[in-house]
């Protein structure tokens, strides 16, 4: 078997959660803090955060969906660009996906000094919806519903349903952060391929 991006992906944010469960040290630099980058220019935390994880509970239930779905797509990118760029294309998603998570709570909390968030959830969102508009064919399992979904009915609701709880408010949970890196997945994958675009539609209006 190759050792693809997505086993070095899973592996190094394991073992830096793990540590980090222990480490307040390695925790504290790593964690996001919007205000620390606008006013010390303390930068680790934007791609830090998402080596971190609240508990075990949370660190497996994303790398258990990066696992499953970030597979398909790596498969797709390597499939559609070569095992090289079809590596870096995925890299591309996860990493800047998961910086580009980082937008939404930056802009409304750089003034707040409390504020602080981490975990892969913003990246794994990005591949997640990447992995959606490419294949809207396949069928996802939620843990909670034993039921499969069709992909482009599960991505407009998912959406939905982290705007109301964002609106809402008062969860402890980023969902603005899932919906920036959804969105970034949405739009590189239309960037990468428009056709793909279409192809979602014509699953939604079929």
């Amino acid at each position: 078997m190759t050792f693809q991006a997505i086993h070095i992906i899973l592996l190094v944010t394991v073992l830096v959660s793990i540590r980090g469960f222990k480490d307040s040290n390695l925790r504290d630099r790593f964690l996001f803090v919007p205000y620390r980058v606008k006013h010390s220019n303390q930068w680790e935390g934007l791609f830090g955060h998402m080596l971190l994880h609240a508990d075990f509970t949370h660190l497996l239930f994303n790398m258990l969906s990066l696992y499953f779905l970030g597979s398909i797509l790596e498969q797709e990118m390597v499939m559609a660009y070569g095992f090289v760029k079809g590596e870096i294309q995925f890299l591309i998603i996860y990493l800047i996906g998961g910086l580009f998570s980082t937008l939404i709570p930056f802009i409304r909390h750089q003034n707040n000094p409390h504020y602080r968030s981490l975990g892969a959830s913003g990246a794994v969102s990005a591949v997640i919806f990447a992995t959606i508009l490419w294949r809207p064919d396949i069928e996802l399992m939620l843990f909670f519903i034993p039921i499969p979904i069709p992909a482009y009915v599960f991505g407009p609701l998912y959406l939905a349903f982290e705007y109301w709880a964002d609106k809402r408010g008062e969860s402890g949970i980023a969902h603005d952060a899932h919906i920036g890196g959804a969105l970034f997945g949405i739009f590189y994958v239309l960037i990468l391929n428009i056709d793909k675009g279409k192809e979602f539609l014509d699953y939604l209006i079929a």
